[in-house]
């Protein structure tokens, strides 16, 4: 299994930008609720953050306070990616965001996309 993030980049505050999380070597299935995609966030200066989790199968969300509102994390089961839309981007959301893949009770990393929210 291997999980590749995409979709970093530089933004002002007040942009949008949407990531992308695609595992391969794994089938997502609709109503099969085998496995979960969690997106962190780490800076040099705080540990690493949940911001936003979804079931694969069941489509079950769960956000960080601090982005409720603001980000929405989805599936695409035909292309086994997970997105996650970042709208209305603070310069707190500045970080490096990684992806975490749990299926079938085993853990994969992705190697992390950089996102900086600066004017």
């Amino acid at each position: 299994v291997q999980v590749v993030e995409s979709g970093g980049g530089l933004v002002q505050p007040g942009g949008s930008l949407r990531l992308s999380c695609t595992v391969s070597g794994f089938t997502f299935s609709s109503g099969d609720n085998n496995g979960a995609v969690v997106w962190y966030r780490q800076t040099p200066e705080k540990e690493r953050a949940l911001v936003a989790r979804i079931i694969v199968g069941g489509g079950s969300t769960n956000y960080a306070n601090s982005v409720k509102g603001r980000f929405t994390i989805s599936t695409d089961n035909a292309e086994n990616t997970v997105y996650l839309q970042m709208n209305s981007l603070k310069s707190e959301d500045t970080a490096v965001y990684v992806c975490n893949a749990v299926l079938r009770g085993s853990s994969y990393w992705g190697q992390g996309t950089q996102v900086t929210v600066s004017s």
